[in-house]
This record gives structure tokens, sequence and C-alpha cells, in this order.
């Protein structure tokens, strides 16, 4: 089992030019200063990302590819709330939606804007699917990137 962190707060050190500085209070209560910038990366053509969570929404996996494209080491990503790739533009009610529909329907797809270590952001149409794992069949939540929306 992964020993579950406490994100600090982003650092001006990490962040590709200029940045925005906002609080952001995430769903578990804890407040974190997120720096982002109006620089969108482009997300390599064929390629594929993947992470697994624990219950509490908790990494405990994830590829190569996902990895790379935080700009966060494996080590930092790997215990860590998922929302730590959350753009503050990415508004509750859009991950309200994608429980609903995973609850419903057992998966969702729909667009979503990831934010890396260093500020930039990463607009994605994602694939989420509900899966199960054997002991008491709990769930985990499987993102797995289907493409680059094209603009």
């Amino acid at each position: 089992m992964i020993e579950h962190k406490v994100l600090g707060d982003m650092q001006p050190s990490d962040i590709v030019g200029k940045y925005k500085e906002v609080r952001y209070k995430h769903y578990d209560g804890h407040i974190r200063r997120i720096l982002y910038t109006d620089i969108e990366t482009p997300f390599p053509e064929g390629k594929m990302i993947v992470s697994l969570t624990d219950l509490d929404g908790y990494i405990t996996q994830a590829n190569k590819v996902f990895v790379e494209m935080s700009g966060y080491s494996e080590q930092e990503l790997l215990g860590s709330p998922h929302y730590i790739l959350r753009h503050p533009d990415m508004p509750p009610v859009a991950f309200k939606g994608l429980w609903d529909d995973l609850k419903e329907k057992g998966k969702w797809t729909g667009y979503v804007k990831n934010l890396r270590k260093d500020g930039v952001f990463i607009g994605l149409k994602h694939q989420y699917v509900l899966t199960s794992v054997m002991e008491k069949l709990l769930d985990i939540l499987l993102c797995v990137n289907v493409h680059q929306e094209k603009k």
C-alpha cells in the first residue's frame, strides 16, 4: 500500500514564464496555492496516459507517458491525490458529472484540462473507465487518454 502524501503549494521556481496565482480548496478541504500559465503543451500523437488511484483518489500507479506529461517525477506522483493535476479552470461540477456517469454507465468521456508541475496546461479529451478489483469488488479509477481535442 502506498502512503498518502499531503501536497505542498506550487513553487514559483518550478513555473515556466509569467503565471497567475490562486488558492484552491479541494473536495477534501485541503487548500493549495496553485500557479498556472496560459501556455499549453501539445500531447504527443498516438500516446496514452494511464493512472490508477485508490478509493480515496490517491495515485497508486502511472504509466511513463502520464509521468512525463505531468512534469512531476514518478516518486512525486505516487501517493499524491490525483487533483495534483487539476487546473483551476476545471469546475467541480465537471467532476460531479464524471462520477455520476461512472456510477450509472461505468464510463465517461469528456474534456479535462490538466495542470503540469511547471504551470503549463494540457487540454485533453479523456475517457474514464470504472473497473473492479478482486477483493470486495472495490472500484478504482482508470484514466485513459483517448485523443487530444483538435482546435
